[in-house]
């Protein structure tokens, strides 16, 4: 199986790398298109700002083929915020591959820090079925994952599982082939490593 990282201008990339090669897979990162189109997996990382990031995609004309890919694909942090409609960072338009939008977190109100950064739970979105749960299964719901972010994905349609941080926010998404993570599954320990792992075997 080849595991293909896409190579832009984010960082984090080696972290998801390494996170990989814990679980025994051997990543490749690139920005080839054909490499990408071919690969088994591809992962979407990112930390950075998303209008940079987005205009870097556009430039090497990786937004159009991560819109074409069959494959499941991972985005993580950034990726995800990418893979929505729109974000306030920038004022970017996504990809719009989620039926979401991504705000900035406006948080002083409630005492609390902005970034979002450390150990949160998750849990399960409502009525979230077998299908949609792939990319969670067997991991005990709440759990603790790791998070870096000032932006947040809305709670909507393609929403898998959500986290609380002054108000509900999506942790993750699936729409098709397309999931994602707003936590760091590299940063998650036991359990992010079953998010990877759960991701490499996906049933396609």
């Amino acid at each position: 199986m080849e595991v293909a990282i896409v190579k832009y201008n984010a960082g984090n990339i080696r972290s998801v790398e390494l996170a990989l090669e814990r679980i025994g897979i051997q990543a490749i990162i690139t920005e080839d298109h054909d490499r990408l189109r071919n690969a088994d997996r591809v992962i979407l990382p990112g930390v950075g700002e998303a209008s940079t990031a987005m205009t870097h995609l556009k430039a090497n004309g990786l937004d159009a083929v991560l819109l074409g890919l069959r494959q499941p694909v991972l985005g993580i942090c950034l990726g995800l915020q990418l893979l929505c409609q729109h974000t306030e960072e920038g004022d970017t338009a996504g990809l719009g591959i989620f039926n979401a939008k991504v705000h900035q977190f406006e948080l002083a109100s409630q005492g609390l820090k902005v970034p979002h950064v450390g150990w949160s739970q998750i849990a399960l979105a409502d009525m979230v079925d077998q299908v949609n749960n792939q990319l969670l299964d067997g991991i005990t719901m709440p759990a603790y994952v790791y998070f870096v972010h000032s932006y947040f994905a809305t709670v909507g349609p393609d929403t898998i599982a959500t986290c609380t941080y002054g108000h509900p926010f999506s942790a993750a998404l699936r729409k098709g082939n397309y999931y994602a993570t707003q936590f760091h599954p590299e940063k998650s320990a036991g359990v992010g490593s079953k998010i990877l792992q759960n991701f490499i075997d996906l049933k396609v």
